[in-house]
């Protein structure tokens, strides 16, 4: 599995202007592949007079799911571009569609793909990323007495605190990177005295 991933931190658009065109990029996260589509229909609904509304995205984050569409430009010069400049940058879970309002003065091909995939790279610049990491799942479960210390604890350690539960025990659900289970085993038994259970769930991705 894919141990971090980048993704488009806000929806948001960014424009540049080359030779007259005007090239709209709006980016946004998508946790699925409908979510990509309909944020491409969406766009391309804002924008019905434009030249072409190209698009790529890139869902999971191993990129199980790349689409990419040229929208009427020679093949190859402006979705497979866009696609590159996610890949290159990590990008998953998310979607770009770069609108453009043709000026009279024909780029040519070189010119297209740099255009589109600049686009995109500029946005991505602009709106800026964010990185999640994966991490396993763990729920320590500890008496009322230590509750509060170890989640001061667990925090002033940078440890992700995702949960806490108050019921006869307290529950305080953690985010761990794998390869830190057995050390964090030997701390919380260190920590607590041993008074406190461990345990390990799944993995998730979640923000750096």
């Amino acid at each position: 599995m894919q141990e971090q991933y980048q993704t488009v931190a806000r929806e948001g658009v960014h424009e540049t202007e080359i030779n007259r065109s005007r090239f709209i990029c709006a980016l946004a996260p998508a946790a699925t592949e409908q979510e990509a589509q309909d944020f491409v229909a969406r766009i391309r609904r804002e924008h019905p007079t434009a030249t072409h509304n190209c698009y790529a995205y890139v869902i999971g984050a191993d990129a199980a799911i790349q689409k990419a569409s040229d929208d009427g430009e020679p093949g190859g010069t402006a979705g497979v571009p866009m696609l590159q400049m996610l890949m290159r940058r990590e990008v998953r879970y998310a979607v770009a569609v770069v609108t453009r309002y043709y000026g009279g003065v024909k780029l040519g091909a070189g010119g297209l793909i740099r255009a589109y995939g600049g686009a995109v790279g500029e946005a991505l610049d602009t709106l800026g990323t964010v990185t999640s990491r994966r991490f396993r799942l763990a729920t320590v479960t500890v008496d009322h007495q230590r509750a509060g210390r170890l989640e001061n604890d667990l925090r002033a350690a940078g440890r992700l605190v995702r949960e806490v539960r108050y019921g006869e025990a307290v529950t305080i659900e953690i985010g761990l990177p794998a390869a830190d289970v057995d050390t964090f085993r030997a701390w919380l038994a260190d920590t607590t005295a041993g008074r406190a259970e461990l345990l390990l769930g799944g993995e998730a991705y979640g923000e750096a």
